[in-house]
């Protein structure tokens, strides 16, 4: 039998800072569905042929040692593929790792960290986590990006971080290259460019790296490539950085499977290319056929899901009936800022955008 813990944590909880305390943890509530299309991954797994690659390789690799410290190989193979210099490029355990260490060696007691409003929570979590204070910009009309407002508010409150999420996680919402220059040069802070989804659209701020050595891009093996489950990302930024954000990295942090899988996925990069462009068109049909369904509002998006707001049908009873009548797992992301009635809905495939839209049709036509 377990031993049962203290029913009276408060002595330990004492040495919580409160700041902490006064978070919510990141957790996602994943039920087990038919159509999982919550988490913005890809719509299909990869290959048979490629995983059996990636075992294969995995299989003659000693599991007694370490993987490499700095997994050299494969740093110069994403140099080339990104375009930039290897030792400013880092590898971590996803993307999210990344942005932990980055905020890490940045991020101070009440410092200020800028982000638009929605956006992808792990940011205030973490400068929550930090003792600095966390200030959301509401995006303009049709969840467009107001940079300008971004740049006031950066500059009013003397912010040290402004993060730009680009295609923005929940919106789709992207801002273009000549945006993010002209934050970086109307301030004097850290500029992280999350680009989880640039794949599926929006331009990269790679190019300005060479000039902006305040620049930190990221990107992630998750989305687009269909590596989710084996979580890997990579930063991008000037070297002499690279060697602070490498100071808050766990040592060994990428295992001898998900190096590989880089490895593999790199090796078809074209194939991958090919189905991020099917998702894309799937994508933009998706909006089109949920525009011609009543009592919904559906927004553009860069990205490979798109929001829409109801007006017909609450948006809980709206997720509450896909998922319970007909097996369809959306996000409900209704609490979030300027999200009211409103609901996430992944690119899967065109046999789930079929069943969606017709559960919709039904769920919706019922109150017509």
């Amino acid at each position: 039998m377990p031993t049962t813990p203290s029913s009276n944590p408060a002595e330990a909880l004492r040495l919580i800072k409160p700041s902490v305390l006064a978070q919510g943890a990141y957790t996602l509530a994943a039920p087990q569905a038919v159509r999982k299309l919550n988490q913005n991954e890809a719509p299909e797994d990869l290959d048979a042929t490629l995983k059996t690659a990636i075992l294969s390789r995995v299989a003659a690799r000693p599991w007694h040692r370490y993987p490499e410290f700095a997994p050299r190989s494969l740093v110069d193979r994403l140099a080339s593929h990104y375009g930039w210099d290897p030792e400013g490029l880092l590898v971590g355990n996803g993307s999210n790792e990344l942005i932990q260490a980055t905020m890490s060696v940045v991020v101070d007691r009440d410092d200020v960290v800028v982000a638009p409003a929605p956006t992808f929570s792990l940011y205030r979590l973490l400068a929550a986590v930090h003792g600095a204070r966390y200030v959301g910009v509401p995006f303009g009309k049709n969840f467009a990006y107001d940079v300008p407002r971004l740049v006031e508010t950066v500059t009013r409150e003397r912010a040290k971080v402004l993060v730009l999420n680009t295609p923005n996680n929940p919106t789709g919402s992207a801002v273009t290259r000549r945006d993010v220059e002209s934050a970086l040069q109307a301030t004097t802070g850290l500029v992280i460019c999350d680009e989880a989804y640039v794949e599926f659209g929006g331009e990269s701020a790679i190019p300005l790296l060479a000039e902006y050595p305040r620049l930190v891009v990221l990107r992630t093996f998750s989305k687009a490539l269909g590596l989710a489950g084996l979580r890997f990302g990579v930063a991008l930024t000037h070297p002499a950085m690279a060697r602070e954000i490498t100071k808050a990295k766990l040592p060994y942090n990428v295992n001898v499977m998900t190096l590989e899988a880089a490895e593999v996925v790199l090796d078809h990069a074209g194939a991958i290319q090919d189905r991020v462009a099917g998702i894309c068109a799937t994508r933009d049909q998706l909006i089109r056929d949920l525009r011609t369904l009543p009592g919904l509002t559906v927004y553009d998006s860069a990205a490979n899901f798109c929001i829409i707001r109801c007006s017909a049908v609450p948006a809980r009873v709206v997720f509450e009936r896909l998922f319970e009548d007909y097996g369809i797992l959306i996000r409900d992301v209704s609490a979030g800022v300027d999200l009211a009635e409103c609901l996430r809905i992944s690119v899967g495939t065109p046999e789930d955008m079929a069943a969606i839209l017709a559960a919709l049709r039904t769920i919706l036509g019922e109150t017509t």
